[in-house]
């Protein structure tokens, strides 16, 4: 069951749109590289498509029936967005779902302290990184800084061509005979991956100089006092744009695409969809790389509280319809799959693995080892999609996430699951997921989009 690589088929003017979504994307990436930043741009492309947002809705007293589309966000982290359709949302909805939060460095509560006349920032890595990555690359600060008062300051530094970037240092070759014999997870360890972020003294300044001049460029640029680091949320992310890659420039290299790369063309594809049957859903969450948890994560009841929102406005609200709204439901839980790789072909089971540019991949069960924490799609499930998506043309592979024994993963399908609907994990092939810079075929981008289009419209 070997599936055709898609380059090979596409004509011209498919081409042409492909490259439309891919640029799209790109800017997406760029814009969105901390999850308030996607969210952001979330609502921002919502509003243009016609979305109104929720507690507008419910503020107004208004009511909401077949063809309306709303919109809600939890803590500027998390959206749900909906598209109403011909059916009673009791009968259920067809829900994608993918998370905006990726792996990166946070900094800590009290961060900023000078040792040998340089300042450094203390971190925290935030989901599954491999350390060492991280050493020795341009780095930008993206985030927000809450005051007192409830002022909050936007900060990003690092993108603009004129920004200074930030760097974690690496022990010189010279010197690092003991460092080379630890194991990979050892050789740069969580205490060492403090940032760099300057080495010029305060003038005059007689104890800690190069942190007092750090303190007064924040106050000079943002009116920043060091107390106010408490309430902030700051992350260290890659400093950088999205690039084409390869010299075919069929690929695209880039930061956070685990799994902005599923919840842009989950985005794309909801604010296109239309003659809808049933209800659509777009949901974009949080948290999902350090378990799906807190408030803005999906084991929040943030899901489940606006879709009762949602029948209260359209005059049908009880509580067994939101049960079996939900129960009733399909859903695409839509994350990255590792794409195979030549260099380490000894991790993957070639036939059942996902290939750049064959299209989109479905995990009927994910999980590690014995199928351990995953959601195992049935069946029936899957033929449906098979129909949906050979229906439209749709490019489409499965796969799992590496050999039986080797290890494997896990997203947010198990968490709807637990609501009785059909659920499944589907989403695009990475290679070097979760590294700070990540590749994806355009072809399987643009696929993504094209099933996830074809899902919501049936």
């Amino acid at each position: 069951m070997e599936r055709k690589n898609l380059w090979e088929t596409y004509t011209e003017e498919q081409v042409k749109s492909l490259e439309v979504l891919c640029e799209s994307y790109k800017n997406y990436l760029d814009i969105g590289k901390t999850e308030r930043e996607c969210i952001r741009e979330a609502v921002n492309q919502a509003k243009e498509a016609g979305y109104k947002d929720l507690k507008d809705v419910i503020a107004k007293g208004e009511c909401l029936a077949k063809g309306d589309k709303v919109y809600a966000v939890c803590m500027d982290k998390t959206i749900a967005l909906f598209h109403i359709g011909e059916e009673p949302l009791e009968n259920g909805m067809n829900i994608l779902g993918a998370h905006v939060d990726s792996p990166r460095i946070d900094l800590k509560q009290n961060p900023l302290y000078e040792a040998g006349q340089l300042s450094y920032f203390d971190t925290h890595y935030y989901g599954g990184v491999k350390k060492y990555q991280w050493v020795t690359i341009p780095l930008a600060i993206h985030g927000v800084v809450v005051k007192k008062d409830g002022t909050k300051v936007e900060i990003v530094i690092g993108e603009d061509e004129k920004d200074p970037v930030l760097v974690i240092t690496d022990l010189l070759i010279h010197l690092a005979q003991e460092q080379l014999k630890k194991e990979a997870a050892k050789v740069i360890e969580g205490e060492k991956l403090d940032v760099l972020i300057g080495s010029r003294p305060l003038a005059d300044e007689e104890q800690e100089a190069v942190k007092a001049n750090i303190l007064k460029l924040l106050k000079e640029k943002y009116d920043l006092e060091e107390e106010d680091f408490l309430s902030a949320e700051l992350e260290v992310v890659p400093a950088g744009k999205a690039r084409d890659c390869g010299l075919d420039r069929s690929m695209i290299l880039a930061y956070g695409q685990d799994d902005r790369v599923c919840a842009y063309t989950s985005l794309a594809a909801m604010l296109e969809a239309k003659d809808l049957k049933k209800t659509a859903c777009c949901l974009l969450v949080d948290k999902e790389e350090i378990g799906s948890v807190g408030a803005t994560g999906m084991h929040s009841r943030f899901f489940e509280n606006t879709v009762a929102e949602v029948m209260n406005a359209m005059g049908d609200y009880s509580d067994i319809k939101v049960r079996r709204a939900l129960s009733n439901s399909k859903m695409l839980s839509s994350d990255v799959s590792a794409a195979y790789d030549p260099m380490f072909e000894s991790v993957f089971e070639k036939k059942n693995t996902a290939y750049f540019g064959r299209g989109l991949v479905f995990n009927k069960y994910t999980g590690s080892r014995g199928k351990s924490g995953s959601n195992d799609a049935n069946a029936e499930y899957v033929a449906y999609l098979r129909n949906v998506l050979d229906k439209h043309g749709v490019g489409f592979q499965t796969a799992e996430l590496g050999r039986v024994d080797v290890g494997g993963g896990g997203t947010i399908a198990y968490i709807l699951a637990n609501y009785g609907m059909e659920v499944i994990d589907s989403g695009v092939a990475v290679l070097s997921m979760h590294a700070p810079w990540e590749v994806t075929s355009k072809a399987d981008v643009y696929e993504a989009y094209r099933g996830y289009k074809a899902f919501l419209e049936g």
